[in-house]
């Protein structure tokens, strides 16, 4: 049986869109060599899987596996940080544009403000390489902040709404060393549209097509 094979979707907007936040020059190598890298890497990995002639020692196969989670939460926490971006000042940045979410997050951290400088901690206390995440739990939803390590998805039982890719790729060009500064402007370029949307849909709309991939890491 041959395997599925994986593709990097168009970004939804023009690479220097989302300037002054994040510059073109960071989107083009973002998206067209580390994401893509990701799936390249995916792809191969998950066809050295499906060509197997004879059961590989336990380490090998420990160590394939590896390689395609690694890969395929690249490849699923990228598609979703892409879509949850928008070019600032245009309608979807507006928090107006997530009524529903809006209530939930100032209920539940008691304003919008609280709820980024929480946020905040969590995303300027990863160490070395991550993500932080806004989710919600399948069981109860409710809302919780987190943080995932390297191309960790968020874990089983949560729904992503909103991830924020902490990697020095995502910033470093533009931002040097300086964190916060970046972790303060990503909130202009965040689509609150898409944010909502994914509060109010299932977990395997949020995931769409690669719904599949993630069921199985």
């Amino acid at each position: 049986m041959a395997p599925s094979t994986y593709t990097v979707p168009p970004l939804p907007y023009a690479y220097n869109a989302l300037e002054p936040c994040i510059s073109e020059q960071i989107m083009t190598l973002h998206h067209d060599k580390h994401h893509v890298g990701y799936v390249n890497n995916l792809n191969a990995a998950l066809k050295t899987q499906a060509d197997q002639t004879s059961a590989r020692p336990e380490s090998e196969e420990a160590e394939l596996q590896a390689v395609i989670s690694f890969n395929a939460g690249g490849h699923i926490n990228h598609t979703l940080f892409w879509e949850s971006l928008a070019p600032p000042g245009s309608a979807k940045t507006q928090e107006s544009a997530s009524p529903k979410l809006q209530a939930a997050l100032t209920e539940k951290w008691g304003g919008m403000a609280a709820f980024k400088a929480e946020f905040k901690k969590v995303l300027l206390g990863i160490r070395g390489s991550g993500w932080g995440w806004l989710a919600c739990s399948q069981e109860k939803g409710e809302l919780h902040l987190m943080s995932s390590k390297d191309q960790e998805i968020v874990p089983r039982g949560y729904k992503p709404l909103l991830g924020i890719d902490m990697w020095e790729h995502a910033y470093y060009l533009q931002y040097l060393n300086n964190k916060a500064g970046y972790v303060e402007k990503i909130w202009e370029v965040v689509d609150w549209e898409t944010v909502e949307g994914r509060f109010s849909r299932s977990m395997e709309e949020v995931y769409g097509s690669l719904h599949d991939l993630k069921a199985s890491l």
